[in-house]
Order: structure tokens, then sequence, then C-alpha cells
């Protein structure tokens, strides 16, 4: 008769995950951010995971966790697999339909930068579905779902706009304002994602004078920008984002200088997509139409 042995369990792929993830990033609160679940899940995956290699991989402490000899050592052949699973798993999806991209940006550029595009977008690629993600931080496209990143960052990807800013309001507002020692006397908008954004501003505008911006604080930026066409104040603007707005011209400029960050609108997407994959097709696309 056949024989039926009981076959030794093998480590289960979710604790080998959060494993990597804590590994590589540091701790456990910012594995349990990428791979979208609660620090307390990380913790009782690796330490199942510990209990079945009947070893430890972390040292915890007060001040955190750090990574034992064994940990240390095993964490470059994981990262290596994991990296090599995530292009199999994007080599799957460029060729397989329905053809959907999914879009990971910031919530101020997918409201006021991508959302315009998005009629002409669907037009010249009427076959493609987008669908949009709004984070406050780019993912990692080696362990996440996205195919494409839209962010200010320094150096990733392709430049689709410098981010300049200065200050804009409504035209009644602009009116009253003859010089940056004037915003002084009226509420200077902030934000909460660009916070530095005046000090920068003005460290370039008007560097021979102490001027300190006050006003309200907004948890978002299109909060912020709705408050500026309220007329509720002076807000620094980002040119790519704000564009329609000024060509409308329910928004100006009180003050012709502008200054330059360091972080341009960039766009990118995982090395080794397919030329004709959707994803590389709407890159391009939003690389030509850029402004």
């Amino acid at each position: 008769m056949p024989v039926s042995p009981p076959r030794p369990k093998s480590f289960a792929m979710t604790s080998l995950r959060a494993f990597e993830a804590a590994a590589r990033l540091g701790g456990f609160a910012a594995a349990a951010d990428e791979l979208g679940v609660t620090p307390g899940a990380i913790s009782a995956q690796i330490k199942t995971l510990e209990s079945a290699l009947g070893a430890p991989l972390f040292q915890r402490s007060a001040k955190g966790v750090a990574l034992t000899p064994l940990g240390a050592q095993a964490l470059p052949e994981f990262s290596q697999a994991f990296d090599q699973l995530g292009r199999a798993v994007q080599m799957m999806r460029d060729k397989a339909a329905p053809r959907v991209v999914h879009i990971a940006t910031l919530p101020a550029i997918a409201q006021f930068w991508l959302s315009p595009r998005l009629p002409q977008l669907r037009t010249a690629l009427p076959n493609t579905e987008i669908s949009i993600t709004a984070l406050e931080q780019p993912p990692n496209l080696k362990r996440t779902p996205y195919d494409l990143c839209l962010f200010f960052d320094a150096d990733r990807g392709d430049v689709l706009a410098e981010d300049v800013i200065f200050p804009v309001c409504t035209p009644q507002l602009a009116a009253r304002l003859r010089s940056p020692q004037a915003l002084t006397d009226h509420p200077c908008l902030f934000d909460t994602t660009w916070e530095g954004d005046w000090h920068h501003w003005l460290e370039s505008a008007a560097p021979q004078h102490q001027i300190t911006p006050r006003g309200p604080l907004y948890s978002l930026y299109a909060l912020a920008v709705e408050e500026a066409l309220n007329g509720a104040g002076i807000l620094i603007g980002h040119q790519a984002l704000l564009a329609p707005h000024l060509a409308s011209g329910r928004l100006v400029a009180p003050f012709a200088h502008r200054a330059q960050l360091p972080h341009a609108l960039r766009l990118w997407h995982m090395s080794g997509r397919s030329a004709d994959s959707a994803s590389r097709q709407v890159a391009a696309w939003l690389r030509e139409n850029p402004g």
C-alpha cells in the first residue's frame, strides 16, 4: 500500500516577507507601513518564523530592534529573492489582460496635476484602465503592486516639471501687496506637506529682511489652495500644480520672484518593464504631455 508520510512544514511566505521588510527597513513599524498591516502583525509573523526556525533573527530592546548575526547573514539572499519575485510578478502583469496601470502619487499631484490630464490620457489609450492611489511617500515598487510613481523627488526617474514656487493669492488681495514686507500684515497659508516653502522663498526673495509669515496650517495642500481661492490669505504656489488657476486668473503672483526647489516632479517605474506594456505606454504619454 502507498506510504504517505507527513511532510515537513515550510516557512510561511507572510513570515518571510515580514522578516525581509523589517530587516531591510530597520524596524517593525516601517515594515508594517510597506506591507499594509500593523506593527503587531509583523511582530507576530517574525515570532512565528523564529519559533519554527529555533533561533532569533532580531534583538529586541527599548530602543527598537536590531538584526542578529543570523538575520544579517540571511537578509541579502531574501532581498535578492523578493526582488526577483517582484520582477516576475511585473512581467506577468505586463503580459496579462486587462491592461490596468496603478499609479502611486502625492495627493496634491493627483488632484492638481494628474487628474486634469486623465480625460486626454483615456482618449489616447482607450483600452487602458488607470488606477490612482494617493500616498504621502513613494512606495518601493519592488515590494508593492504599483506600476508608476509620480512624486517630487531629487534624483529618481524622468523630470516632468521643475518645482518652481512663489506666493499666490486672489487678484483683490494681490493689489494690496506692494513688497514682501507687506506679508506681515496679511495671513500666510501653510500646509503640512510643504511647511518649509515660505522660508525657502523668503530666503531667496528677501534675504535682507526679517520677515516671519504667520497664518493657519492645513493638513492638505488642496485645502490651503481652496482657502487661497476664497481670499483667506497668501499661499506658496507650486507652478506645476497651480498652472490652471494661474492661467485662468483666479490666482495671481503678487511678486515677480520665483524660487526653484531641488525636488522636481518626476515619474519612474521599475526597470525591466516590457516596452509594449500598458505602464510603459502611460509613462510615455505623461512624459510627452507634461505641460
